[in-house]
């Protein structure tokens, strides 16, 4: 991941190819030694392709990850149970909070 990162990194600032003596300088500045082969390895797989590919592939990726919404709208009744659920959750979070600061009785600069 620092790799890419570094690569991500050079190509942001300007250098829309970046090289492995490039990629092991960038790491070398914030102390980490960078692997050659590791290097050489993410080089091979991003050769021919414009980063803006590779972040359109990313997000195609993504879009299939489930993200749990599912739950939520198998039910009206269960969303409104969840809901005043967390309505009453977030009453006792105030309450608490006000006899927290009654408790204090001064002020941070009286």
């Amino acid at each position: 991941m620092k790799y890419l990162a570094a690569y991500l990194l050079l190509v942001q600032g300007g250098n829309t190819s970046p090289s492995a003596s490039d990629i092991s300088a960038l790491l070398e500045t914030v102390g980490v030694e960078a692997e050659e082969q590791r290097i050489s390895t993410l080089l091979a797989e991003l050769e021919g392709k414009s980063v803006e590919e590779l972040i359109q592939a990313g997000n195609a990726k993504l879009a299939s990850v489930p993200t749990g919404g599912a739950a939520a709208a198998s039910s009206g009744s269960a969303a409104a149970a969840g809901g005043a659920a967390a309505e009453e959750a977030a009453e006792e979070a105030v309450e608490e909070k006000e006899e927290s600061d009654d408790d204090m009785g001064f002020g941070l600069f009286d």
